[in-house]
Parts: C-alpha cells; structure tokens; sequence
C-alpha cells in the first residue's frame, strides 16, 4: 500500500460522497476528506480504527447485530454490494445512508472494500406532520431508500401497501424531499367523495354551475399547481369519471363545471391504494391506461409484521406524541412489549396508535402492563368472512349441505351488514370498518340492495 498510497489518496479525495478503503480485518486504511468531515475525525484518527466503530459506533462488525454486512458480502463474493444501514454522523446522531461496497485488489493483490456512502436522511429529517417515519428494520431501511430516490423524481407514483401501513406518511416525505417541497401539497381521499361529486372536487365550478351554486370554487387539482396532489384510495374512483382524469393527468389541462376556459395545472401524482390495480383492470373494474399512467414508480410499503424489530422505536415515538401536552410519560413494561411483538397488527402502524391510546387512558401512573394492552383476536376481514360461512351453515339442513339450495352470498351479506348497522345504531363508517370496506364501498352495497 505505502508504494502508492498517496496516488490511491488522490484517486479517493476525488470522490464528493463519503469514501473509505478498508481491509479484510475491518480496518480503515484510507479515507477521503468527505468521510473524515462527516464522522468528525481526523484522518489520523480515523486510519486505523475498525469501520463499525466510526459509523455504528459498535465494538462488533455490523452483521453481529443483525445487518446485512457490505464487508461480508464483499469478501465473500468479490462482487459489487449495495445496502442502508443506519449510522452515526459527527454529532452522534442517526442517519440514514446508502453505502455501495466495491471489490479493490491492491498491490500483491492483497483485497481491500472501497466503501461509498450516500446520504438519505437524517432521523429528524422524517417528521411528517404530527407523526414521524422511524424504523432501523432492513424492510423500513429499503423503503426509504426507494422512496428518497422516487421524491428525486417527476414521474407518478403509487404507493401500494396494507390499510394502516402509512402511505400519507411515505407521501409526505416524497414531497418534502422533492423539488416541489415549497408548494402544496393536498390529498383527496377518495373513498369519501360521493360518486357525483368528484368532478366537483377535483376541478371546481363556476358560479351557477348547478342549482344553488353561487360562487366559484378552485378544484384540488388546480389548488396544487405546482405541487403534489395525493389521491389516496385510487381504487375508489368512479370508472365513469376515470377517462376524464386520465386526459387531465396526460394534458393538465381541464375546466371547472360550468365553464368554458380552458386551464393548466403542473400537478406531480401521488396514487395510494391497498388493492390490486392491475387485477382490478383485469377484471374492467379500473382502467388499464390509467393504472399505466399512474404507476410510473410504484412501491409497496411493508406491514408492521414484515418490520417487527421497529415495534419498539415506533410505540415509544407513538408515546410520547400522545402524552406530550400535561400528561405524564408513558413507559411500556417488557411484558406489555413482548404482547405487542407477539401480535400481527392486521391494521399496522394505525392499529399499533390505537392500541397505545386506550392502554394509555388505562394506565396506572404511566406504567402500560400487559393487562392494559388490548389486541384483536383476529383482523376484521377475518370476522367478517367468518360471520358469512357461519350464516351459511345455519341456513343449510343437517346433513345434507351439498344437496341443498341456500339463499345467495349476496343476500347473506345484505343480512350481515343489516345486522351490523342495527347493532351500531346505523353508523355507517363503525360498519365499513368493522366489514374492512370503504363508507363509499358500503353506500353501494346498501343503494343495490333497495
């Protein structure tokens, strides 16, 4: 190394990202100045020392802790290896990087890993609203990533993941960290506009567009201009109005109801659903244009049971949002905590807040046991599925269940959901939960049954 050092140096100094050269026993032999800036060392002080312990701060390699380990992979394989990992910059604070591991062979061919780092985000960057994106899990790592690339982007994106997994939150951190971050942001639930209201809502009115119509009003796509608009619950867009959005989407050009002016938006697509579109528009229930032209950068966010190891950082965080305004600091006992990692939270991150917020009002003096924890036997599609098999087999003769004529799967469900709106006083979005189905989804159901 020493023969060309300082040329090996000069070819790393190069480098604008963090950069390291390190060999097979984990120690640093070169470093550019970009790394010893970000770490808070001197290069002497950082030649020497063990990787893991200037970016993890750890006396072990990382994959002693469960990571997957570029050092490893690159020794072991001899190819290229890219990972995130969550480090430590020079203030002792966790960030989230990027690193891309590359085979070096030196002189003698003695092997070396040249190590990159790529900044994504710092832990205090990942505020979003009143709530935070946290998670050191190797599936909340990735999905950061992928979503710190997508906001770099223009192209639309849809956000596919299970109901609760946090597709607003993911939204709103690909608009703080994109170029439009100082424009609006606005998001459109889809499923709580009526069917005959959308047009309305997305792009607006003239005064005297329809009866009692007395002003203008600005559509939210038009309230977006130069921002990002959410549509969460695509899948509930009407088919009947999904050509029309497609040509805006396409040309962003549109006019109010009523009006004849033609306008333009420079609007950037957030899409988010919990269904499969693609079968959906298999089946002709969504346009397949459509599902083309919004899923330009598609990504699934992972469910609290693929991200297991984050239970703890996210209830804590959760915690403390909570209890912030003259309320005492909640803890969680070890027992309440191994009930909620034994647990598969069909309704992810909002089922985990849910849980916390009635533990809390349960609590004694702060301390969550486990007897304050209270958790779904099974998800509520489960319930839902299960009450219409038990309607079907009450309904059949004993013994002679494949003879019979039964009364229809939609009659039985027309039964169920009459019997669950009686039972909850006919609130309707008590219901739709309960039957894991949106208030709009439900209002079909009802209006076909009359």
């Amino acid at each position: 190394m020493n023969s060309f050092s300082s040329e090996l140096q000069s070819l790393i100094d190069v480098q604008e990202n963090p950069f390291v050269l390190i060999d097979e026993n984990y120690r640093i032999v070169a470093a550019n100045h970009a790394y010893c800036d970000n770490y808070g060392l001197d290069k002497n002080a950082v030649v020497g020392r063990r990787c893991h312990e200037v970016s993890h701060l750890s006396a072990v390699p990382c994959h002693m802790n469960g990571e997957d380990c570029p050092h490893q992979e690159v020794f072991n394989t001899g190819k290229i290896h890219e990972v995130v990992h969550t480090h430590f910059d020079r203030h002792n604070r966790p960030e989230y990087v990027r690193i891309k591991g590359h085979p070096i062979v030196g002189a003698g061919n003695k092997r070396y890993l040249g190590e990159a780092i790529f900044r994504i985000a710092g832990s205090d960057e990942l505020d979003c609203k009143d709530m935070q994106m946290i998670g050191s899990s190797p599936a909340f790592l990735a999905c950061l990533d992928h979503l710190t690339r997508a906001a770099e982007s223009e192209a639309a994106v849809l956000l596919l993941g299970e109901s609760g997994a946090g597709k607003e939150l993911a939204a709103q951190y690909i608009h703080q960290r994109s170029a439009r971050r100082n424009k609006n942001f606005i998001v459109l639930n889809c499923a709580s506009i009526a069917e005959n209201m959308f047009e309305d809502e997305l792009f607006g009115h003239e005064r005297g567009a329809f009866t009692g119509c007395i002003g203008r009003k600005q559509g939210l796509f038009e309230l977006a201009d130069g921002g990002i608009l959410l549509l969460d619950e695509i899948a509930e867009i009407p088919l009947s109005m999904q050509a029309k959005f497609l040509r805006v989407l396409e040309s962003g050009e549109f006019r109010r109801l009523g009006g004849t002016e033609v306008l333009h938006a420079d609007v950037r697509l957030i899409a988010a659903t919990n269904r499969n579109l693609f079968e959906m528009a298999q089946s002709g229930l969504f346009r397949l244009d459509l599902y083309y032209r919004i899923s330009g950068i598609d990504l699934r966010l992972p469910s609290l049971k693929e991200r297991k190891d984050d239970i703890p950082a996210l209830a804590d965080a959760i915690l403390k949002h909570i209890t912030r305004v003259g309320m005492p600091r909640c803890r969680l006992t070890d027992d309440a905590l191994d009930k909620l990692l034994n647990y598969s939270f069909p309704g992810n991150i909002r089922e985990l807040r849910n849980i916390l917020l009635k533990a809390v009002a349960m609590s004694n003096y702060g301390i969550i046991s486990a007897d304050n924890i209270h958790l779904a036997d099974l998800p509520l599609e489960h319930h839902h599925r299960q009450a219409l098999r038990e309607t079907l087999l009450e309904s059949l003769p004993h013994g002679k269940a494949h003879k019979v004529s039964v009364k229809s799967i939609a009659d039985m469900e027309a039964q169920h959901i009459a019997d669950l709106l009686a039972l909850h006083n006919g609130h309707r979005r008590i219901v739709a939960e309960i039957l894991g189905i949106s208030e709009r989804t439900l209002y079909r159901k009802l209006k076909r049954e009359k």
